[in-house]
């Protein structure tokens, strides 16, 4: 049979529908989340502190139970599957939660042992972690005496030795210095070109733009607003995201959000 070129879109890889979570105090954390992140694609969530990026991310690990709506992986309820869609997610987060007395390599060794891939070498997990930028020298020295941007590149090669196809990134350059930034923004997309569908929460606009495909603003847990990457171009995105943070986009007068209306 010939094979002929599809236009279809992918089905994605990670999407929220509906995703609400009030919390027993009646704090609306998130406010009917709507996104939908490819096989491919870099989502990045902006925002501040109480935003609701955190907990966007925590709902689809399960690790919060949502009010209403669903977090899907791969097309799976991640709140009614969890085990079953945790299979198809690696996650790394802004304080890597390792074991603090196990050198580098038992860290990998143990935890993507724990992820079900026993078959890798020695070998295998070093390339790893030399992927993601971390010295030779610290490969057998425990994490206690590392920094966190050490913890942080050790949790990353962990990930990617999942070899899941959907990646959660919470604040994922924070505590970074800007040499380890840059490798990390590198690193992730060689991920997105191998495939990997990629949520990430983050402060760091500038990153932001420059990786993501799409970039969605959250302010008290709603999605203000998303744009893909050909819509900023040219646009300067610190102010675009201050503009939605003040409310400033319902008017007309904005430069910006003139900017960014279909013509």
């Amino acid at each position: 049979m010939e094979h002929t070129e599809s236009n279809i879109t992918p089905a994605p890889m990670l999407e929220a529908r509906n995703l609400t979570k009030v919390y027993e105090d009646g704090i609306k954390a998130l406010d009917n989340l709507n996104l939908k992140v490819e096989p491919g694609k870099i989502f990045a969530m902006l925002g501040g502190n109480g935003a609701g990026k955190t907990t966007a991310i925590n709902l689809f690990l399960d690790f919060i139970q949502p009010t209403e709506g669903m977090a899907l992986i791969n097309g799976i309820n991640a709140n009614k599957e969890p085990l079953e869609a945790k299979k198809h997610v690696a996650f790394v987060s802004e304080n890597v939660q390792l074991y603090p007395n196990f050198t580098a390599m038992q860290n990998v060794d143990f935890f993507v042992r724990l992820g079900g891939k026993t078959h890798y070498s020695r070998e295998q997990y070093e390339a790893a972690l030399h992927r993601v930028g971390l010295q030779s020298s610290a490969f057998d020295k425990k994490l206690k005496d590392f920094s966190k941007g050490m913890r942080q590149k050790t949790g990353i090669a962990i990930a990617i030795l999942k070899d899941a196809p959907a990646i959660l990134l919470d604040e994922p350059t924070s505590g970074l210095d800007p040499k380890a930034g840059i490798e990390f923004i590198r690193l992730i997309g060689e991920l997105r070109n191998e495939g990997k569908a990629i949520l990430m929460s983050t402060h760091d606009i500038f990153r932001a733009k420059e990786i993501s495909d799409h970039v969605g603003i959250l302010n008290n847990g709603i999605l203000m607003a998303e744009h893909s990457s050909d819509d900023l171009r040219g646009v300067d995105l610190e102010n675009l995201y201050v503009e939605y943070m003040a409310g400033y986009m319902e008017h007309t007068e904005s430069p910006i959000a003139n900017a960014l209306k279909p013509s």
